[in-house]
């Protein structure tokens, strides 16, 4: 977790270990929480999720809740194969949802040279050879896409993806149906919402 709003992973496991949560597993200290759940509907997950944090610890995430399918599917539609090959430059913005008017023109005029976005339904893809750290686009993108996104580099979505596949392949203890997860902090760019 980043910002004012630090919250340690243990506790954050725990969290969702109390609601229910099975082969919790946290990883790097921002907010991801790979987990298996028998939960279907993600969205109500997410909320009760962010209100014991409130609950807990005084601060109001916003949570997303990525499955491993949609987390695949955003690897496998990356318009960029070739910027893999330097993972740091390469990153994916998880939306909380469909942009209804994203500004994409906006988004092209603040973009350097060497830079290149592309928008697929809920995942903002961005290249960015010289780094996020002093991008227009990186930092804009959010308040000109118009929804709540979190970003990853392709290191972590590489890393996320096997601890996830991980998780989904262990032995069903209850046989019912469950889905196995991340939770990603949004917004990447609020100081006063949790980065969860």
């Amino acid at each position: 977790m980043g910002g004012k709003n630090l919250l340690p992973m243990k506790q954050l496991a725990a969290v969702f270990e109390e609601l229910g949560a099975e082969s919790v597993n946290t990883y790097i200290q921002s907010g991801n929480v790979i987990f298996r759940h028998r939960h279907t509907d993600l969205t109500n997950l997410a909320k009760k999720i962010g209100v014991e944090i409130l609950k807990r610890f005084g601060f109001d995430p916003h949570i997303l809740v990525i499955t491993l399918y949609d987390l695949e599917s955003a690897m496998r539609s990356n318009p960029f194969p070739e910027a893999e090959s330097t993972p740091n430059s390469l990153h994916i913005g998880f939306l909380s949802s469909t942009p209804q008017a994203p500004d994409l023109t906006k988004l092209e005029n603040l973009k350097k040279d060497s830079e290149r976005f592309q928008l697929i339904g809920r995942f903002f893809y961005l290249h960015a050879p010289e780094g996020v750290g002093r991008s227009k686009l990186a930092s804009s993108s959010e308040r000109l896409l118009g929804v709540p996104i979190t970003d990853r580099n392709w290191n972590t979505v590489c890393k996320l993806q096997e601890l996830t596949t991980a998780c989904d392949s262990q032995p069903d203890r209850h046989r019912l149906p469950e889905k196995a997860g991340l939770a990603g902090q949004l917004p990447a760019r609020d100081a006063n919402k949790a980065k969860l």
